[in-house]
């Protein structure tokens, strides 16, 4: 029996990707995407001005990210940064400094929809371009055991809201998402794919 044969397309296998991003989450979504890229990266401080609004934040940090790895870039390479936040309302929920943080984030989100937007600044030598994925997700009620639980075991003390939907309470305690779950992850790969194709 003969193998089948398929085209791969081009995009997966022309674009050289650099990943200003240390997250595991992202590596895992463009490998399992099939793209082809490196890891560098530079600390960041992730600093914002105030007067930012929600879905302005992750764009101002991502491209902070991909500015600050300019270096790294040669011909034909592409970087992609991106960064990630838990809003509802006005208020955006970061990475919790501790427990009890992570507490009041749970809290706080308990029993809600919130969003969860994330920001990717594609940068080369001659363009940039810089792009938003939103998610909508209802986190159903948490006992304070629940929220005890989670934050011992899993301890998302480097995840924006606190939580990962991949996780305990992303199988257990999520309802309904309205858009990706990658983006939940931590990166749009449907809107990166896009745009890479126009690039």
């Amino acid at each position: 029996m003969s193998k089948s044969k398929y085209t791969i397309p081009n995009v997966l296998t022309t674009t050289q990707l650099i990943l200003a991003s240390k997250s595991p989450r992202r590596s895992q979504l463009l490998t399992e995407a099939g793209f082809q890229f490196e890891i560098k990266t530079k600390d960041v401080e992730e600093i914002y001005p105030n007067q930012l609004t929600p879905q302005q934040v992750p764009l101002f940090l991502a491209e902070k990210k991909a500015k600050a790895c300019k270096d790294f870039l040669k011909k034909g390479k592409i970087i992609l940064a991106a960064d990630t936040i838990v809003t509802k309302g006005n208020n955006i929920y970061e990475k919790p400094t501790d427990k009890k943080d992570a507490e009041r984030i749970l809290t706080k989100l308990s029993g809600k929809w919130h969003a969860v937007i994330t920001g990717v600044c594609l940068l080369s030598k001659k363009k940039k371009v810089s792009f938003i994925g939103v998610s909508k997700v209802k986190l159903e009620k948490l006992s304070a055991t629940e929220i005890d639980y989670y934050i011992e075991k899993f301890q998302p003390y480097d995840k924006a809201g606190a939580y990962a939907i991949q996780e305990w309470i992303g199988l257990c305690k999520i309802s309904k998402i309205k858009g990706t779950y990658s983006n939940i992850m931590g990166l749009p790969v449907d809107l990166v794919y896009r745009y890479l194709q126009a690039f």
